[in-house]
């Protein structure tokens, strides 16, 4: 047994989260934490304060910068 709690997990990824099965198998365990709003220091889920904080730091670009790497 490897300790690992499936079915919540799945109920978690696949119901609560909305996740495609393949999705879900292709997230990491510590991905499906965060997207279900747990973390590395007990950091919550990303908040519109949050959001908008980065949105200041890291703006769209309004030059035509491109951003996937092209």
């Amino acid at each position: 047994m490897s300790g690992v709690d499936w079915p919540r997990l799945m109920r978690l990824g696949l119901v609560e989260l909305g996740l495609a099965p393949d999705a879900f198998w292709a997230l990491t365990p510590a991905e499906l934490m965060l997207m279900a709003g747990g973390g590395a220091g007990g950091a919550g889920a990303m908040t519109r304060a949050g959001l908008d904080a980065l949105a200041r730091i890291y703006p769209d670009g309004s030059r035509g910068e491109r951003h996937d790497g092209g």
